[in-house]
């Protein structure tokens, strides 16, 4: 039985730019404008199709279910499934499914620890960005971390296997610097576009679920460090928690992520999949709690340490900067890694060329095989004539 959808909201749910990258994915290309707010499509034995640039218009309701009806056509599927990739291609998607549910359905309590271990997993791995640390303390004080999430949608249920998806905001597609006549670049400083940070926390779970799926498999084969060696691609007590109340219930559990189409990954690819089994439930808690012991035995908040400027190093398109120190810890001369604020870089930088010492507080963490002092600052900054590099 064919099926359209007529709801008029659900329609204006699919935005302009999900419209536009679903049509070039599946190989229309601008030709032309059309009118002041619309876009001419064309392809190789398809339909010409009209695409919107806004949701202002008034028949925009009518607009996009022409357009589902054409793209279920050449795709040969039916508008349900074609909406539902409409309205998530704007948006990279997780998805976890436990793949022995055949009739859809799971224990309600199942159900809602799938929903805390997804967030708690997409925390960690916000939380992870510019501070990887093997455990958070209070993941939900990351104030960056805090807010995605908060923006982060709980997307639809799906026929089959039980799933849960969840849904980044909406990503833009990447900005192309404009082009002269001749064809070059206006006002291209040679400087990298980063990531939105919608596509780097999707970035990063992605990475750190691969990370934890081998770290588990290394556990498995008696490698006792391998969780520890991971802690600076993402993998912390954190996500390693939120994934032992993923899959502790089920057989095997799936964990995609359907990349947004609007902002198209190297190499292209449409989604990553890490599988996690039941018996790796008592290896990932395991791990959970052995982070946390090593973090709070090698945690020391509002540490002062005293030390020496040996390396800086700062992006070109960056303010602050990060700096190596030479600094005694437990009576022995330790490197410990710190990211300072601008103002605290340029004040690196002077020590740097006087050869002065430097008071840097902060709370001192050791990440792995490294110190790092986090949420650090230099509070004094002393002339080379009054003290002894080696006392």
């Amino acid at each position: 039985m064919r099926v359209s959808i007529r709801d008029t909201d659900a329609l204006r749910a699919v935005s302009p730019m999900a419209l536009s990258a679903y049509a070039r994915n599946e190989g229309w290309a601008k030709t032309d404008d059309y009118g002041e707010h619309s876009d001419v499509y064309t392809a190789d034995g398809w339909p010409e199709v009209i695409i919107p640039r806004t949701q202002r218009l008034g028949d925009y309701a009518e607009v996009v279910s022409r357009l589902i009806d054409i793209f279920a056509g050449t795709a040969e599927t039916d508008e349900l499934t074609l909406y539902r990739d409409l309205v998530t291609a704007d948006r990279d998607v997780i998805r976890v499914r436990a793949a022995e549910s055949d009739d859809g359905t799971v224990p309600v309590d199942d159900g809602l620890g799938m929903m805390q271990g997804m967030r708690d997993m997409l925390m960690a791995a916000a939380c992870s960005l510019k501070e990887p640390r093997p455990f958070y303390h209070r993941a939900g004080s990351n104030q960056e971390a805090s807010e995605f999430l908060r923006r982060v949608r709980l997307g639809q249920t799906e026929q089959g296997s039980f799933a849960i998806t969840l849904l980044t905001p909406a990503i833009a597609p990447p900005m192309q610097p404009a082009h002269d006549e001749l064809g070059q670049p206006v006002f291209d400083l040679g400087l990298p576009i980063p990531d939105p940070i919608e596509r780097q926390v999707t970035r990063r779970l992605a990475h750190a679920l691969d990370k934890a799926r081998h770290a588990t498999e290394r556990t498995a084969g008696g490698d006792p460090d391998a969780f520890f060696n991971v802690v600076e691609d993402g993998v912390s007590a954190n996500l390693c928690s939120a994934l032992g109340i993923l899959v502790k219930s089920f057989a095997v559990l799936d964990i995609g992520l359907v990349w947004a189409r609007t902002y198209p990954v190297q190499p292209r690819r449409a989604r990553d999949v890490v599988s996690f089994a039941q018996g790796d439930a008592a290896i990932l808690q395991q791990a959970a709690q052995s982070l946390r012991q090593r973090s709070e035995r090698g945690s020391r908040p509002d540490a002062r340490l005293f030390g020496f400027v040996r390396r800086l190093r700062r992006d070109q398109q960056e303010t602050d900067g990060t700096v190596t120190l030479r600094a005694h810890i437990d009576n022995q001369v330790r490197s410990v890694i710190a990211e300072l604020s601008q103002t605290d870089y340029e004040r690196a930088i002077g020590a740097h060329k006087g050869k002065a010492a430097v008071i840097a507080e902060g709370d001192l963490e050791r990440i792995g095989q490294r110190w790092h002092l986090l949420n650090p600052r230099i509070s004094q900054v002393i002339p080379s004539e009054d003290v002894d590099e080696n006392g």
